[in-house]
């Protein structure tokens, strides 16, 4: 709202950024919100499955060297910089143990588990007894040795971009849409009053500034970034990989459909009576 209130200067740009920041916090505590949603640590006599939103960890049993309590640790380990109620995640080095990968939900009942390639903080709700679940797991042995694999949110990002249908949905996503950026903050300037929208009866609404187009192209990049996200969730299960397409080709269309919309908006303006 006050970039809308404000002429297009130094001050515009500083409310537009603020506004994409909190944009950016937003889309951060939606994730995590998903990731808590999704948290999940299952156990059997093979391998230990550690998930957490688009992270997902395969330890196999035979390679987990120990398990121990947080406080077991002759010198403390500090926690994630940015941990929220739920939500303990990041990576934090120890001065004996190096880096520890926190994927757990409640910094009170943390184990430890370490592997040869990295030790993982996470927090069971009985840590007790998942703890001796492990320690007999290990014991017993494994039948079929799992293989350990690492998933990263990251690796879902390239694994799309390896797809040709992908790859030019996104670009031509993101082309529109800074285009239609550019296009509208060269073009407000020398705007005169523009009408937004129609009433029930069919007359157009009550002019406003030609100030007001921006709203336009930050409104269709925030619906072409939903769906490249929620696209990018689909598109970790392979059989659904056709639904992700479509909802980018969706992203697409939406971002052409607001450039159209500039296109009518700039060329119709109307007079202030």
């Amino acid at each position: 709202m006050l970039a809308y209130r404000q002429p297009i200067d130094l001050l515009f740009t500083f409310y537009i950024s603020i506004a994409a920041l909190v944009l950016f916090l937003i889309s951060v505590l939606a994730y995590r919100l998903y990731a808590l949603r999704r948290a999940n640590y299952s156990l059997d006599r093979d391998k230990l499955i550690l998930v957490w939103g688009l992270r997902v960890e395969q330890i196999s049993i035979s390679d987990i060297e120990w398990v121990r309590p947080l406080t077991t640790l002759a010198k403390p380990l500090p926690l994630p910089v940015f941990r929220l109620p739920g939500s303990v995640l990041g990576v934090r080095r120890h001065p004996d143990l190096g880096p520890v990968e926190f994927l757990a939900s409640d910094e009170r009942s943390l184990l430890l588990v370490a592997t040869p390639r990295r030790i993982f903080a996470i927090s069971p709700e009985a840590p007790v007894n998942f703890l001796q679940d492990i320690q007999r797991a290990i014991e017993i042995g494994s039948l079929s040795p799992a293989i350990s694999q690492s998933l990263y949110p990251s690796f879902v990002v390239a694994q799309a971009w390896e797809s040709l249908l992908a790859r030019f949905l996104w670009l031509a996503g993101l082309f529109l849409n800074i285009g239609l950026l550019a296009w509208v903050s060269l073009t407000t300037p020398s705007l005169g009053p523009i009408s937004l929208g129609f009433l029930p009866s069919g007359a157009p609404r009550m002019p406003v500034t030609g100030l007001a187009l921006i709203l336009l192209p930050i409104v269709s990049a925030f619906f072409y970034m939903v769906g490249w996200v929620v696209g990018l969730i689909i598109y970790r299960r392979e059989s659904q990989r056709s639904m992700a397409h479509i909802v980018w080709t969706g992203g697409v269309v939406s971002s052409l459909l607001f450039l159209v919309a500039v296109m009518l908006i700039v060329t119709t303006p109307i007079s202030l009576p």
